[in-house]
C-alpha cells in the first residue's frame, strides 16, 4: 500500500466499531469480441452494498459475521464466511496487516449471475473498496493497490479493472503487477446486454479454447483491438469490423449454441454483437440508440428461447464507496 498513511504494522487493531460504508459497483463485460482478457467496459447495471462494524453481533457464521443478501443471488450465495464479498474484505485487511473486525453486511444485487456480466469480479471489487472505506484514515490504497488486490482474487483484470474505474479499460499485467489505462466511450456507442435464462461456467469457457492459435489468426485480433479501441473513443461506425474474433468465441460455441446463432443473426443484420465475457449474455455495441432498438427487435422476432434485452448505458463513475 502506498499512502499518507502508510500500513500499520501487522495485526494491529484499530477500533473500528461504527464505521459503515455504502459500496456501489457495476456490471461488466469482458474481452468485447477481440481483446481477450485485455479489455472491459463497465455498464450501468449495479450492485449495492453496506458494510458496517457493528458493537457485537452473532450471525450465521458464528460470532462476527451476519449477511443479508436481496436480488440476485438470494437463497443461492453462501452466508458464511465464504462469500466472497467478505473474502474480498478479509483479503483487504490481511494485506493491510489488520485484524478483520465483525461485519454485517447487506447486498443489493442486480448483477446476473454466471451470464458473463462480471458478478464476480463485481463481488471481488465491492469487497476491496469496502474495505479500503472502513479503513480510511488508517491504511490508504492508491489505484494500484486496489487493482492489485482484486486480481489476485479474481485472476484476470479485464472483468474488475472496469468495475473499479469505469468507462473502457485496457489492463495488461507486468512483473511489478497488474495496470490499467481508462478510456472514455463515444458518446454514440449504447451498448445492449441480451440475457439468457441459463448460466455458463467461465472455468469451463476457458477449457474449450486450445493452448495455441494459428499465427495468421493471433494477427487477425491484434488488428481488430486496435480497430476496437479506435472505433469505441471515436469512430462508432466501424464497431462491426472491429468486433469480429478468432481467438475465443468460436472455441466456446459449442458449449452455448444458442448464444452462438443469435450472435451469427444480429451480425449477418449489421449489429456488432459478441459474448459478454465467457457467455451465454451477449453484448451489442451499437453505434446509437435506433441500431439498439432494432437489435431488439430482431431478437424478440428470431430467438427461439427467451432473452432479456438490457438496454444499458456505459458507466464512466466504476465503484464508488462512501461512509452510510
Amino acid at each position: 500500500m502506498t499512502s499518507a498513511a502508510a500500513a500499520p504494522a501487522a495485526d494491529v487493531r484499530p477500533d473500528l466499531t461504527g464505521r459503515r460504508v455504502h459500496v456501489k459497483v457495476p456490471a461488466t463485460s469482458a474481452n468485447l469480441g477481440p481483446g481477450f482478457d485485455t479489455l472491459g467496459l463497465a455498464l450501468a447495471r449495479y450492485d449495492d452494498l453496506e458494510v458496517s462494524v457493528p458493537t457485537a453481533l452473532t450471525g450465521q457464521d458464528g460470532p462476527g459475521l451476519d449477511i443479508e443478501v436481496h436480488g440476485v443471488g438470494a437463497g443461492e450465495v453462501p452466508l458464511d464466511a465464504s462469500h466472497l464479498v467478505v473474502r474480498a474484505i478479509a483479503h483487504t485487511f490481511a494485506r493491510a496487516g489488520v485484524e478483520l473486525p465483525p461485519l454485517k453486511l447487506v447486498a443489493h444485487n442486480s448483477i446476473p449471475h454466471g451470464r458473463g456480466l462480471g458478478s464476480s469480479g463485481a463481488a471481488i471489487v465491492a469487497g476491496v473498496i469496502a474495505a479500503k472505506g472502513l479503513l480510511e484514515g488508517i491504511v490508504e490504497f492508491d489505484p494500484d493497490d486496489l487493482l492489485a488486490l482484486a486480481t489476485e482474487l479474481e485472476g484476470h483484470p479485464d472483468n474488475v479493472a472496469p468495475a473499479l474505474f469505469g468507462g473502457l479499460t485496457i489492463a495488461w499485467v507486468t512483473p511489478e503487477g497488474p495496470r490499467h489505462k481508462k478510456l472514455m466511450v463515444h458518446r454514440g456507442v449504447s451498448p445492449l446486454v441480451l440475457v439468457p435464462e441459463h448460466e455458463m461456467s467461465t472455468a469451463l469457457a476457458r477449457s474449450l479454447q486450445p493452448e495455441s492459435v494459428p499465427h495468421e489468426d493471433a494477427v487477425f485480433n491484434v488488428s481488430r483491438s486496435a480497430l476496437l479501441i479506435a472505433a469505441l473513443i471515436q469512430s462508432p461506425e466501424l464497431l462491426l469490423q472491429a468486433t469480429e474474433d478468432k481467438l475465443h468465441q468460436h472455441y466456446r460455441a459449442q458449449a452455448m449454441p444458442e448464444t452462438d446463432r443469435l450472435i451469427r443473426a444480429l451480425r449477418a443484420a449489421g449489429h456488432p454483437a459478441v459474448v459478454s465475457g465467457a457467455g451465454p449474455s451477449i453484448l451489442v455495441l451499437a453505434s446509437d440508440p435506433s441500431a439498439r432498438a432494432e437489435a431488439i427487435r430482431l431478437v424478440e422476432a428470431s430467438a427461439d428461447t427467451v432473452w432479456q434485452a438490457l438496454p444499458l448505458a456505459v458507466d464512466f463513475m466504476g465503484a464508488t464507496v462512501q461512509p452510510a
